[in-house]
């Protein structure tokens, strides 16, 4: 901790304003993930704790509202504040998995290729760049209509959408590292493919996706509210933020904007704090602005 607080990174860290805004927010984004449900004023998805009196309650402040639900209520008598707070479990959730398992094969894919060249090369690149030719959306609606609804089909379709990314970057760097003198001499002395990649190449081509990867979880964010949005995502006895979206956009033009504002709000302050950290990492990472 002590050569933490010393480094260059916390004294950089301390002077840059959107670095801890961004850091604030996804603190608390942490802490919902891991106390949500345990604060939460209501389990909006347990049916003995509904009330159909209680819907479309405006928020405490205006009139009419309820102390109860600071932040109204739905259709169904839900808390909007309690709905939140499990929706961004969720949806964080996913975000983070999906990265992870796309990370993972694409980073795995690009060393494979760079490493080995030739057609092995040709092969993921191409599919890559075929990938690449459609829009990540139009991607990952077509994979929810072939596989279907459900968490677990989410992350499947972030994860085939998200791997490119890490598998042509990886592949780029990996290209340059083999023709280092360090990696000659480890396969002079003998040593196995599988042991130079791992222990020499892997370490040196890991700095890029430390910056992707954050980005990408706010990027997997905003599409599974996308795709729950649209009703091909998260099925409809799971929170989302997306489903939440959803639900209140019926009767948005009705009057009753909090049920579709406030979860849109909270994906746009998790997606904003992702991204002010992840510009951040960026710069401290990027070897030609030291």
């Amino acid at each position: 901790m002590n050569q933490l607080l010393a480094s260059q990174f916390f004294y950089n860290w301390r002077r840059n304003v959107s670095a801890i805004v961004g850091s604030a927010i996804i603190l608390v984004c942490v802490l919902i993930v891991l106390f949500g449900p345990l604060v939460s004023p209501q389990n909006p998805y347990d049916l003995t704790q509904l009330n159909l009196l209680d819907s479309y309650k405006p928020p405490a402040w205006i009139e009419g509202g309820d102390p109860r639900f600071l932040l109204g209520t739905d259709g169904q008598g839900r808390d909007v504040l309690s709905s939140i707070l499990y929706g961004t479990r969720v949806s964080a959730l996913i975000g983070i998995a999906a990265m992870l398992m796309a990370c993972t094969i694409g980073t795995t894919l690009g060393l494979l290729a760079g490493f080995y060249g030739g057609r092995l090369d040709a092969f993921i690149m191409r599919i890559a760049d075929i990938q690449l030719s459609f829009p990540s959306m139009l991607i990952a609606l077509f994979l929810m209509s072939a596989f279907g609804t459900g968490i677990d089909k989410v992350l499947i379709a972030l994860t085939l959408v998200g791997w490119v990314v890490y598998a042509r970057t990886v592949r780029g760097s990996t290209l340059g590292e083999i023709q280092k003198e360090y990696v000659q001499a480890a396969r002079v002395a003998g040593l196995r493919d599988g042991k130079i990649i791992r222990r020499h190449v892997l370490p040196n081509v890991l700095t890029p996706l430390i910056v992707i990867a954050t980005v990408q979880v706010g990027t997997f964010i905003l599409i599974e509210a996308s795709l729950s949005f649209l009703g091909v995502g998260v099925p409809i006895t799971q929170p989302s933020l997306g489903l939440l979206i959803k639900n209140g956009f019926d009767v948005l033009f009705s009057g009753l904007w909090w049920t579709s504002v406030f979860p849109g709000l909270m994906i746009m302050a998790m997606v904003f704090g992702i991204n002010l950290f992840g510009d951040f990492l960026r710069d401290e990472l990027n070897p030609r602005l030291k």
